[in-house]
C-alpha cells in the first residue's frame, strides 16, 4: 500500500510539470527525440528519489533534476558543439485572427528569435528559458539551476543583452542583404 501512496503523491506533485520538464529539455538539447528521453530518464530520476522530495516546489525540483539530467545526457551523447534545428512545425506559432502577410512575418520573427536564443551559450539560454518561457523567478530559477540568486540576476541580464546583440546583428545583415 505504501508503494500506491508513494506513487500517487509522486503524480500529483510532479506530474503536472510534465510540459514544463519538456520544454526545458527542448531548449537545452536543440532536439526533440533528445528531449523526450532526458524527460523520461529524468521522471525516472525523480521516482527514485522522490523520498528526497519534502513537499517544497514540485516544479522547481523536477527543473532542477531534468536540467542535471540534460547536462548529463549531453555529456555522455555529443560534444558542445553540436547544433540541431528546431522543427518549425512543432514550435509554430499561429493566430487565425491574421491575414497571411502578417502570419508569414510574425513566422519569420519567431524563427529569428528562436534561432537567436539558439546562438546563445548554454548557460544563459538555460536562465532566459526558464525565466521568460516557463515564468519562473529569479528564486526558482535559481534552485533549477543551483547557483546563488545574484549569479542567475547577472547571467540574465548578460543572456538578454548577448540576445539583443545577436538580433540586432541578425537584422543589420538582412538590411546589408
Amino acid at each position: 500500500m505504501e508503494g500506491q501512496n508513494k506513487l500517487a503523491s509522486f503524480e500529483t506533485a510532479v506530474l503536472p510539470h510534465l510540459d514544463a520538464a519538456y520544454n526545458l529539455a527542448r531548449w537545452l538539447t536543440r532536439n526533440d527525440a533528445d528531449a523526450e528521453d532526458v524527460v523520461q530518464e529524468a521522471y525516472l530520476r525523480a521516482f527514485r528519489f522522490f523520498g528526497g522530495f519534502h513537499g517544497e516546489d514540485g516544479r522547481a525540483w523536477l527543473l532542477g533534476i531534468v536540467r542535471n539530467t540534460s547536462y548529463t545526457w549531453m555529456q555522455q551523447n555529443r560534444s558542445a558543439q553540436l547544433n540541431t534545428p528546431l522543427d518549425d512545425e512543432v514550435h509554430d506559432v499561429r493566430s487565425d485572427d491574421m491575414n497571411p502577410e502578417a502570419l508569414l512575418l510574425q513566422k519569420a520573427d519567431a524563427q529569428t528569435l528562436r534561432h537567436a536564443v539558439e546562438e546563445l551559450p548554454l548557460e544563459f539560454r538555460e536562465v532566459l528559458v526558464l525565466r521568460e518561457l516557463d515564468e519562473m523567478s529569479y528564486k526558482q530559477i535559481a534552485a533549477v539551476a543551483d547557483l546563488p540568486l545574484g549569479t542567475v540576476m547577472s547571467r540574465l541580464a548578460r543572456a538578454r543583452k548577448r540576445l539583443q546583440q545577436i538580433l540586432t546583428s541578425h537584422t543589420q545583415t538582412e538590411v546589408l542583404s
